[in-house]
């Protein structure tokens, strides 16, 4: 079974092998959890994303972590140019990037609430359909132990917290 650990903070100080971003399909990293991880990791994680794409909503892809506390970054796509994340596009992105952690060979994964910032995705929303993914992806897991969920605002921690006990996780 995988452990789930919620925390207050900023995604770029947590210490895990992969850090997941939250993306939009052309992986250009300009506000919220991207434009965070590119000022304090570097431009170079930007311009190795963008070299990868676009995407398709709910795909990933994978770039070196920069000066973060991380092997890698694994962009996860949750909305388009629209800036609109879809339930099926956060769904989607959450498996994708726990089964790029396991290809990985990665223990632990940290993951920001996807497309609740610049998509502006309800945070309860969010936390249901991640943490179910999570839930289901832990009966498959071989190499990955631990996932992280970093929520910078207080009102998403305690989201993330009250849907964590409510799924039994």
């Amino acid at each position: 079974m995988i452990k789930v650990d919620i925390i207050k903070g900023d995604i770029t100080d947590v210490e895990a092998e992969v850090l997941v971003n939250a993306a939009n399909n052309h992986l250009w990293m300009g506000a919220g959890v991207a434009g965070a991880m590119k000022r304090v990791g570097g431009f170079r994680i930007e311009m190795d994303a963008k070299k990868q794409g676009p995407i398709h909503n709910g795909k990933v892809v994978v770039t070196g972590a920069g000066r973060l506390k991380a092997r890698y970054i694994i962009h996860a796509a949750v909305m388009g140019q629209d800036l609109i994340p879809s339930h099926n596009s956060v769904k989607n992105a959450t498996t994708n990037s726990l089964l790029k952690a396991e290809e990985l060979g990665a223990k632990t994964i940290a993951f920001p609430a996807l497309g609740t910032g610049v998509g502006q995705l309800p945070v309860n929303e969010c936390a249901q359909i991640m943490l179910q993914e999570v839930k289901a992806f832990s009966n498959i897991a071989n190499r990955l132990e631990k996932v992280i969920f970093v929520l910078f605002r207080d009102s998403d921690f305690r989201v993330f917290l009250i849907e964590t006990e409510r799924q039994g996780l």
